[in-house]
């Protein structure tokens, strides 16, 4: 063979291995996963990137979507939260991923916002949060104050006799946004500034020593006094640890959490723990035929049945089949056609009934108040009638009670002001 034709040959090859690429690319939807897999928020991070795999092979088992195999596409942003900017760049530029699931703490998501504003691509953000946003690129399935948060606050106020107020949390966005709304609540229900306590403390605090007797002193002054806990990751096992070690009870002062579920419990010595509370909007105990299917698949494909379940995860089920429906109905994963596609989709949550995705990216959800039992799990005390609309601004904040958001058109606005008729921003 001549070197003319050698090298034709070769052309052929490489050629054809290019064509052979681009087409198994082309034969398969990219799914991004961006969770946290080490550092503090690996706790509670790592579940959900197993939740999505789970949830990506079962979607593969029932014959993919638009004809093609879905393929999972893992990073770790490593609790560093410049850093899931950067994966979440790789994952839409470099991967080429159709949608991302991911996310934790506010932090991390308002350091990933900017991004996929900026390349236009699809993120599904799965936990509780402050609310005070709504962009067209992120769908919010986790929880807005309306839906976990107040009514919390409700529940320890009317069901508890509740009068003073410990506000606790992780020093970062969500806790303070929160604790801001909660406030205001607070002082609009009658509550004196005297009788509310707010405490931040770093990610990943140790030394509860000291904030734990302060939290004792402020409950020994005849009222009964409440812990409403924002604290995030892994900071959460020394503070029960500690309330426990000065003899903190739930019936002296309950705890209240909206970031400790079934995941965290499960590292845990739930001792110190029996009896305090979270608020959230699904429990590993809650008694459905639908909820029972998803524990047995998720301890079957995670091949242990000491596995728990999650709110968060429950947030991914319902997030990833709105996401499938959505791209079912439009045909298409381009991220303009499943963001008009998506808005009313409805699909099962696992509490035996329906979540519908909003024209404000935000959800329809139960709310559940659980006791903590001492094998880890939540007994289920008091629960909303009915599903919750997802707020996506405060009615209880002067620059938010104002605000309305829909992505449907003509709208197509995050911060619509009702009192100006403007709208002033895009989240």
């Amino acid at each position: 063979m001549n070197s003319k034709r050698l090298k034709l040959n070769l052309l052929a090859l490489s050629t054809a291995a290019v064509f052979s690429t681009s087409a198994l690319a082309e034969d398969t939807i990219k799914v991004g996963v961006l969770h946290s897999l080490s550092g503090t928020m690996a706790i509670s991070e790592t579940t959900l990137k197993d939740t999505v795999l789970m949830l990506v092979d079962e979607q593969n088992k029932r014959g993919g979507l638009l004809g093609k195999k879905l393929e999972a596409v893992v990073v770790d942003p490593a609790s560093d939260w410049p850093l899931f900017a950067e994966k979440a760049r790789e994952l839409i530029e470099k991967e080429k991923v159709d949608v991302v699931f991911g996310g934790w703490t506010s932090v991390s998501r308002k350091s990933m916002l900017p991004v996929f504003e900026e390349l236009n691509s699809l993120l599904f953000y799965p936990v509780q949060y402050e609310g005070e946003e709504s962009s067209k690129n992120v769908f919010y399935t986790g929880a807005a104050p309306n839906q976990q948060a107040i009514p919390a606050v409700d529940y320890l106020m009317n069901e508890m006799d509740v009068e003073r107020w410990v506000l606790a949390g992780t020093d970062y966005v969500y806790p303070r946004t929160t604790n801001k709304i909660l406030e205001a609540y607070l002082k609009g229900k009658g509550v004196q500034a005297n009788d509310i306590m707010i405490s931040y403390t770093p990610f990943g605090h140790s030394d509860w020593q000291s904030i734990v007797s302060d939290i004792k002193r402020f409950g020994a002054e005849g009222k009964k006094t409440a812990v409403v806990s924002t604290i995030n990751g892994d900071a959460n096992v020394p503070f029960y640890k500690e309330l426990g070690a000065q003899g903190v009870s739930a019936e002296d002062i309950p705890v209240v959490a909206f970031s400790v579920g079934e995941e965290e419990l499960s590292g845990m010595d739930t001792s110190p723990l029996v009896g305090h509370l979270a608020a959230w909007n699904y429990f590993m105990s809650v008694d459905t035929e639908a909820n029972d299917e998803f524990v047995e698949k998720w301890q079957k494909f995670i091949k242990s049945e000491k596995r728990v379940t999650n709110d968060p995860m429950e947030a991914h089920y319902i997030g990833f089949n709105m996401w499938v429906q959505a791209v079912a109905n439009a045909g298409s994963t381009e991220p303009a056609k499943v963001q008009e596609a998506i808005i009313g989709v409805t699909v099962p949550n696992l509490s035996g009934g329906y979540s519908t995705m909003l024209p404000n990216h935000h959800i329809t959800k139960p709310v559940l108040i659980g006791e903590i039992q001492d094998d880890g799990q939540f007994d289920v005390v008091w629960e909303t009638n009915g599903l919750v609309m997802g707020d996506a601004w405060s009615d209880f904040l002067p620059g938010s009670k104002d605000l309305y958001s829909s992505w449907l058109k003509p709208m197509s606005c995050g911060s619509f002001n009702v009192t100006t008729n403007k709208c002033s921003g895009t989240n």
